[in-house]
C-alpha cells in the first residue's frame, strides 16, 4: 500500500467505482502514482472509447499521443479520493456501486 491511504479515509473494496471523462483524460499519470491500490493504467485508447469522443476530445487524443488512463482493477477502489484530487484535467469521479 502506497503511503497516500494512510492519509485519507478509505471506505470498503468494492462500494465505489473510478470513471474516467475520455474527453478530458490527458492520461499525465498522477492518478496512477497517487492510487495506493493500483487501480489505473495507462495504455492505447480504446477504439470504442475512441468513438465515443467529442470532436475536441479526438483531436486532444491524438495530440496526446492516443493514450488515456483506464481503471483497470476499479474492484480495488476504496474511495480514498486521491485520483480524484491529483488528476490535473478533473477527469475522474467516484461513483457509489448499488
Amino acid at each position: 500500500m502506497k503511503r497516500g491511504a494512510m492519509e485519507t479515509k478509505c471506505v470498503e473494496a468494492g462500494k465505489f467505482a473510478p470513471v474516467v471523462d475520455y474527453n478530458r483524460c490527458e492520461a499525465k499519470g498522477p492518478c496512477v502514482a497517487a492510487c495506493p491500490y493500483d487501480v489505473f493504467e495507462i495504455r492505447r485508447i480504446e477504439a470504442a472509447d475512441y468513438a465515443k469522443l467529442s470532436f475536441l476530445g479526438k483531436i486532444k487524443s491524438k495530440v496526446h499521443g492516443g493514450i488515456a488512463t483506464y481503471a483497470v482493477n476499479a474492484e480495488r477502489c476504496r474511495a480514498c479520493g486521491l485520483c480524484v484530487r491529483y488528476c490535473p484535467e478533473s477527469a475522474i469521479k467516484l461513483i457509489a456501486l448499488a
